[in-house]
């Protein structure tokens, strides 16, 4: 699968993908108008041009030949929610459900890595959904290490999410 740096003329591809992808990991019992506004409001092909043009964010994608089945956000610069985290976080990690299982979201968190590592980063942190049972295994058979809580927030709601640490000295699983 080829990887590549995103490019604005992605923005909107990005922007889609991500609406696909947030409501279908998330929203399991119908789509209400807090979770839509949040869906629709956050994932703007605007919002991705401004995120593609800065230089705290950098932006990998796998590219199939029909077009991006998935991506990695890296932002530098967002310090974590505990001690521990560091500065660089995969603040996205992204990939089509019907392109699940065939080593998109491994090649991309390991390419994601290698940058954060190359860019001097001294630890890489993430968070995710603390019911998402298959990103949490998949982040533990990535060499990640669980070393909280943190919470996600809508409108004044918090859903529970793991904060987990990539160590500086560990490279990514193979």
């Amino acid at each position: 699968m080829p990887l590549r740096d995103a490019t604005l003329t992605d923005a909107s591809s990005l922007a889609a993908l991500s609406v696909e992808v947030w409501l279908g990991t998330y929203i399991r019992h119908g789509v209400s108008a807090r979770f839509a506004d949040y869906a629709l409001d956050t994932f703007t092909r605007a919002n991705f041009e401004r995120w593609l043009k800065s230089p705290l964010e950098r932006f990998i994608v796998s590219q199939n030949r029909e077009g991006i089945d998935g991506f990695l956000r890296l932002s530098t610069g967002a310090p974590g929610p505990l001690p521990g985290c560091g500065t660089c976080e995969i603040a996205t990690l992204y990939v089509q459900p019907r392109h699940h299982g065939r080593g998109i979201g491994r090649a991309l968190l390991q390419a994601g890595l290698r940058m954060a590592r190359e860019d001097g980063a001294a630890s890489v942190w993430l968070t995710t959904n603390s019911e998402n049972a298959p990103a949490i295994a998949f982040y533990h058979r990535m060499g990640f290490q669980h070393i909280g809580e943190t919470h996600f927030r809508i409108d004044g709601e918090a859903y529970p999410n793991h904060v987990f640490v990539h160590p500086p000295s560990q490279p990514p699983a193979a």
